[in-house]
């Protein structure tokens, strides 16, 4: 199994100059290389690919020596296969005929990551691990940089990568072969119910809070994004003001993560099976403004679910899930949401009326009656069952 380790780096003060540096080089040069590309289309009618400019790397290298001569040659070839990937991917919408995206130059916010493919190539893992207390990667043109490892790293280390965040550095170390470590067999079951008052709501009527972060920073982040809107561009003030805007950004986005990990562990631990909704997040907060012909309805509480919706941080907590239900042994299953909410758990009567309220659930054929969400929660656990005995059978 592969599988990318996070950890926070601690460079000194002349190491964040060289790999902001070196951020900025591989940046540039993968503008070049887009530029290469187009300019040589748009003039000769010749398509260039990895290979070509791969091979030109030697000599960029050899004209810049203090520039691009300084970093690995293995990370800037790593930069050009990006480049390469973000062009397949365009001609890959072309053919399906989605919006095609054509790749774009890449601007000092919109390039924050430096890959490294292969360890002991022109960075290194554990670079001195003589050290009794502390970890260090060395790279290239920078040196042995210290790293926050607040975990051990499981597997061999595949490649590095070093991306920024804000005012802060981080290593991501991906491992092959990083053993599984599944967890005591139990054959208990549950039905997860995803929502905007509880972030998860399972079928044995536990209501796990929806911490709602980034609410709690709303006020922070307007009064960043009003100064950001009065600096005069290119100012100090300004990437100050930027910088702080990513700050804030950043802390709700690490407060999502941590807050999936936290609930996902707990349910791994106590399930063997767990199904979820198989939920399309992007079509459900898609915007009900509609056109000026066709204006939409509703649209401003619309907009508040959909802030809703994308504050709970459903998509982090399923990506989540699922790594995690993997590295345990469990059975991860996802089911059609379709009506779920509306049939009855005790005698399947399907019907808009018998949900009364956003927590109330009355029957109207039976007169069962419950927490909405559990309810929910009942009938999303029964179709996975349903489901996986007919895989089984089949």
């Amino acid at each position: 199994m592969r599988r990318s380790f996070t950890f926070l780096l601690r460079p000194t003060r002349h190491q964040r100059i060289a790999l902001a540096a070196c951020l900025e080089d591989h940046r540039q040069l993968y503008n070049a290389a887009l530029e290469h590309r187009r300019t040589a289309y748009r003039m000769a009618g010749v398509s260039v690919g990895y290979g070509d400019q791969s091979g030109e790397l030697k000599h960029i290298r050899a004209d810049d020596p203090d520039g691009q001569g300084r970093w690995s040659f293995s990370s800037q070839q790593a930069t050009l296969r990006r480049l390469e990937r973000a062009f397949a991917a365009f001609f890959r919408r072309v053919e399906a005929g989605d919006k095609p995206g054509f790749p774009r130059f890449k601007g000092r916010g919109w390039f924050g990551t430096v890959e490294w493919p292969k360890d002991g190539d022109g960075c290194r893992w554990d670079s001195q691990p003589e050290h009794p207390t502390a970890t260090y990667v060395r790279l290239q043109g920078v040196g042995h940089v210290r790293v926050h490892r607040h975990r051990p790293v499981r597997g061999r280390v595949k490649t590095i990568a070093v991306k920024r965040e804000g005012d802060r550095w981080y290593v991501v170390v991906a491992c092959d072969e990083v053993p599984l470590g599944p967890l005591p067999a139990t054959d208990a079951a549950v039905g997860l119910d995803m929502g905007v008052a509880s972030l998860v709501t399972t079928s044995d009527g536990e209501h796990l809070a929806n911490p709602r972060h980034l609410a709690a920073s709303a006020d922070k982040l307007a009064a960043a994004q009003r100064d950001l809107a009065r600096e005069k561009r290119g100012s100090h003030r300004r990437r100050k003001t930027v910088a702080r805007v990513s700050a804030q950004h950043a802390k709700v986005r690490r407060q999502w993560l941590d807050g999936a990990h936290k609930v996902a562990l707990g349910l791994v631990g106590a399930y063997g099976v767990i199904v979820h909704e198989d939920l399309r997040i992007v079509n459900m907060t898609r915007s009900a403004s509609g056109t000026i012909e066709v204006p939409g309805r509703n649209v401003a509480a619309k907009a508040g679910l959909n802030r809703g919706i994308l504050d709970a941080g459903w998509g982090v907590f399923l990506r989540v899930l699922a790594h995690k239900a993997e590295s345990a042994g469990r059975e991860l299953i996802a089911v059609n949401p379709a009506d779920t909410s509306r049939t009855c758990a005790r005698c399947g009567h399907v019907a808009k009326e018998n949900r009364h309220t956003q927590a109330k659930f009355t029957c109207t054929a039976c007169g069962h009656t419950a927490h909405a969400d559990v309810n929910a929660a009942t009938n999303i656990l029964r179709a996975g069952l349903a489901l996986r005995d007919a895989v089984q059978a089949a």
